[in-house]
């Protein structure tokens, strides 16, 4: 038998809430804060804004939960897999006897742990061919609204405004944003969506002739916002020519792949952006000197080919005396013709009109009569007797219609079958259960619909 053990009656006792509030003080006190390094498993977002995972390593699993206000800070967004090093305090949570670590700071487990996500995403998009160098849209040559992307603070703004107006200044419309930190990439996504939104014809903001998306030069932690994919979306889907102008030379972030051009500085952004406008001018001038040139050249060209052939041209004061002479000449003869013209021509008429006679007009006209009459009998002859024979092949063709028509059919009691598409069913196999068909009687039609 089994010993049963001594039973202390003075031995204190606890109820369930004193144990578990003696548990919590003793783990919350010898772990009030510490840095737990683990794998993400299980993130998930509630509808509250706070944030469940699990730390996971070979051999445990520690569960965490992330509230809101911090969840938010996050310079980056947790994934499943993602390595990292979480500072906060161990916790236990009475109503299921569980422990857990309350999360006050989220950073990546080193840079390498960063690098792995951006190259996971990188194949990714690259494989929706959003890198694809045929999608890049040409710049404007000559830009009237310029539309910027960056912080409204800061020696980033300042460069490019200073820069724009050096070259040539144009009306500049700045869409401040946060470049780093909580809420970055939805502030740079919504302006790239805003700037693109704005109607082509709109006069008050105009429409940017194109975008420049700059931020100043920083860590990889720094320029993670643009390593975001609804970022990466937003300027793949742009509209309007767009320039990233992100970090220094040597920092490369998603955003430059899909970029129609990319610009080491955000300076060398705004060069991109426009000309200078004296080499502008100054190139200008120097096309209009060369087409005065050209215009100059092409008229002394002109004016010595005229003047050669004018050389081999007789005098035209000559030419014109030998016309005033040959004109004189017909005149008089024209003038000295025209009675005996007269004459000859009065003659004519007077032996025409002794032709003309009213009797051998009357029977010129009674001989055309009868000739009418006769050939107005033998069309009605024709006619008639075409008129005759087209109806009776058109008689013909009626009872042989009729003999044909499927209501004669009908009459001897069939009935015609069609499909709700108005086609004539003639098998069986062709209805299908729980189908509508028309019938057609000889005197109606009824709708019916086929068993199950």
């Amino acid at each position: 038998m089994l010993a049963t053990p001594a039973v202390t009656h003075n031995q204190l006792t606890y109820s369930v809430s004193e144990i578990s509030g003696a548990l919590k003080r003793v783990v919350e006190d010898n772990f009030g804060h510490i840095r737990v390094r683990g794998e993400i498993s299980g993130w998930k977002v509630a509808a509250s804004g706070h944030a469940y995972l699990k730390l996971k390593d070979e051999n445990s699993l520690l569960d965490a939960v992330c509230w809101k206000g911090v969840a938010g800070k996050i310079a980056f967004k947790p994934e499943d897999g993602m390595e990292v090093i979480c500072s906060g305090r161990i916790t236990t949570y009475p109503g299921r006897s569980t422990y857990q670590l309350v999360i006050d700071f989220m950073e990546p487990a080193g840079v390498g742990a960063l690098m792995a996500l951006l190259e996971k995403r990188k194949a990714m998009l690259a494989a929706e061919g959003l890198f694809d160098p045929k999608r890049k849209k040409p710049l404007p040559f000559m830009p009237q609204v310029i539309g910027v992307v960056t912080s409204p603070t800061g020696a980033v703004i300042r460069d490019i405004l200073h820069r724009l107006s050096d070259r040539f200044p144009c009306h500049v419309i700045v869409w401040g944003v946060a470049v780093q930190g909580e809420g970055a990439a939805e502030q740079i996504a919504r302006a790239i969506h805003g700037f693109n939104a704005i109607e082509e014809n709109n006069t008050s903001p105009r429409r940017p002739d194109l975008i420049i998306v700059a931020r100043g030069g920083g860590s990889l932690e720094d320029l993670w916002a643009f390593n975001e994919e609804i970022v990466v979306r937003a300027a793949a889907a742009s509209r309007l020519p767009l320039i990233s102008a992100v970090g220094h030379e040597t920092d490369t972030t998603l955003i430059d792949y899909v970029s129609d051009r990319r610009a080491p500085t955000p300076t060398a952004a705004a060069e991109m952006a426009l000309p200078v406008r004296e080499e502008w001018l100054l190139s200008l001038m120097e096309q209009g000197k060369r087409i005065f040139m050209a215009i100059t050249r092409l008229l002394q060209n002109r004016n010595e080919r005229v003047s050669g052939l004018a050389r081999g041209l007789p005098n035209p004061v000559r030419l014109m005396d030998v016309a005033a002479q040959r004109l004189d000449d017909w005149s008089e003869r024209h003038a000295s013709s025209l009675p005996a013209f007269i004459t000859r021509k009065s003659q004519l008429l007077a032996v025409v009109a002794a032709r003309l006679q009213p009797r051998s007009l009357m029977q010129n006209i009674q001989h055309l009569e009868a000739k009418l009459t006769e050939a107005a009998d033998r069309i009605a002859r024709i006619i008639l007797r075409n008129i005759n024979e087209h109806g009776q092949k058109f008689t013909h063709i009626a009872q042989l219609f009729e003999s044909l028509n499927y209501k004669r059919v009908l009459m001897r009691g069939f009935v015609l079958v069609r499909s709700k598409e108005r086609k004539v069913i003639t098998r069986a196999a062709a209805v299908y259960p729980d189908e509508l068909l028309e019938l057609e009687f000889f005197d109606s039609s009824k709708t019916v619909r086929t068993a199950l």
